[in-house]
């Protein structure tokens, strides 16, 4: 026989403790607050959640994948504004979506209006599988490695404590985000100021030392610049990558304040701010270290600060782990959220589509993620996935930006609050589309391989979403299940906006 889902506090009669003695209790009001996400995202918050993803540990690691592809200081620059550029371009697109779809999901609640289920099941097959929690175990390495370190100054990390770390820091960050956003929100703000004031110091230390005359990496900056289409293609490639994350904020645009306003001004505050860092950053980095010093460089900030910090080189290595800190706790909540809303359409168990009682957070799909991300930790090579997947998930941001245009000629009178020109998003697909075909012949073992990760989602969907009359065996074990993780996590299902506004 079915369980019965656990119903929400509102549907619950309350016994008032005054009267819990009694013979006759009293029933009183159940509480105005609905099981809903609650919306505690300002405009601060929104900038920080968008900072958080990119400022992550990439700038300071390794930035070396233009410079390494270019071959020279002035076109590497020239590439990194215009991956700016690009960026600010897609995040205009987002501001659209963001604000005509204000749901929660992101690319694929875009995905899922716009070209239907089986394209967004794929991207969360994809996300959910290999994106979220290989990047999420890739995060917590990089911060576990940059604190052991230390205690280990002459000789080799040992690997089974840098797992560990990880995965007691991904598992306190994952209960964190289920016990209060505005506590999450609030560290999420520390963090974003840590890693501006971290890249500072950088630009500045850089700026100094250009203004006692080393300039010499700066003559003829433009010589050896390399003409292969190929090869600037994958410039951009590794650039574009590095500002990943300006679409993070739309994951969440239903526990946004007033996401009309505040969506398109945290991404028009965030996208110039980080452009302008980076490049600053990039010309401090490039005036200390000669390009094969960058390319045969690790940890390029850590190599800066060794060169020209002094013995205040220390900090950029507890920089670079706050930095990681930072962006694993962000990409943790964002992610949890498209996790939710595909849960919500029925993409995934109707378990992940709960929300916990008391706290109003996903817990069950902040576990489910959590519990992934420490599997990818006992992976032998968990960088191998994110190289398959990672063209893959840039033909899934094209497949959004594509619902812009598909969305005016299908919904034209769709209430848009933010209408960009319509040359933006034809630029951006088509700049996308031959950042996607280039790599198809430079590197077509891993292009294939992420097309066959995905497609692997093709039959899942089938059986798991459109087969309909699925077994009584079968639905009995998912409705246990369900009932388990009500219990487990005081979670119910979310209520619609208008629950309770008719009551009389």
């Amino acid at each position: 026989m079915a369980t019965k889902e656990l119903k929400s506090p509102t549907e619950m009669p309350l016994i008032s403790p005054v009267e819990e003695n009694h013979k006759s209790p009293k029933i009183v009001s159940p509480p105005e607050e609905k099981v809903r996400m609650k919306k505690e995202l300002g405009l601060l918050e929104g900038v920080a959640i968008i900072l958080g993803i990119i400022l992550g540990s990439g700038i300071f690691i390794s930035p070396k994948g233009v410079i390494k592809e270019v071959g020279s200081v002035g076109l590497s620059i020239v590439i990194w504004v215009l991956c700016g550029l690009l960026s600010m371009v897609g995040a205009l697109c987002y501001a659209e979506l963001g604000t005509s779809i204000p749901k929660s999901g992101g690319d694929y609640a875009y995905i899922y209006e716009a070209f239907g289920p089986l394209p967004a099941f794929l991207y969360l097959w994809d996300a959910n599988l290999i994106f979220v929690p290989t990047t999420n175990a890739i995060m917590g390495l990089t911060f576990a490695s940059y604190v052991i370190q230390p205690f280990f100054p002459n000789c080799t990390v040992p690997s089974m404590g840098v797992n560990l770390l990880a995965a007691a820091t991904i598992t306190i960050l994952s209960f964190i985000n289920s016990v209060d956003v505005k506590s999450t929100t609030k560290l999420q703000n520390v963090f974003m100021f840590c890693k501006i004031a971290a890249l500072s110091i950088i630009i500045i230390a850089g700026i100094v030392y250009m203004g006692l005359g080393n300039t010499s990496h700066f003559e003829n900056s433009f010589e050896g610049s390399v003409t292969s289409p190929g090869k600037i293609a994958k410039s951009f490639y590794s650039g574009i990558f590095s500002y990943s994350g300006w679409n993070y904020l739309n994951f969440m645009t239903e526990e946004l304040k007033n996401p009309y306003k505040n969506l398109p001004r945290a991404i028009f505050i965030s996208l110039p701010l980080v452009t302008f860092i980076y490049v600053l950053a990039n010309v401090a980095y490039l005036a200390v270290l000669t390009p094969d010093a960058m390319i045969a460089s690790t940890a390029i900030a850590v190599t800066f600060g060794d060169q020209i910090l002094g013995v205040m080189s220390w900090i950029v290595p507890v920089m670079v782990a706050i930095s990681a800190l930072g962006g694993l706790s962000v990409h943790i909540m964002t992610s949890s959220r498209m996790l939710f809303v595909g849960a919500r359409n029925g993409h995934f168990p109707a378990m992940l589509s709960h929300i916990n009682i008391n706290h109003y957070t996903p817990t069950p799909s902040l576990v489910f993620l959590n519990i992934l991300s420490l599997l990818m930790l006992c992976t032998s090579d968990i960088y191998v996935l994110i190289t398959y997947c990672t063209i893959v998930e840039s033909t899934f941001i094209t497949l959004s930006v594509s619902a812009v245009l598909w969305l005016r000629y299908k919904q034209p009178n769709l209430a848009r609050p933010i209408k960009v020109h319509i040359g933006i998003p034809i630029f951006f697909v088509l700049v996308c589309i031959l950042l996607i075909v280039v790599p198809c012949y430079v590197a077509p073992y891993e292009v294939g391989m992420g097309v066959l990760i995905t497609l692997t989602g093709v039959p899942a969907y089938y059986a798991g979403v459109a087969w309909k009359n699925k077994p009584k065996w079968f639905t009995n074990i998912v409705d246990s299940m369900t009932a388990l993780s009500q219990k487990l996590f005081l979670s119910a299902k979310e209520e619609d906006e208008d629950v309770g506004n008719n009551s009389k």
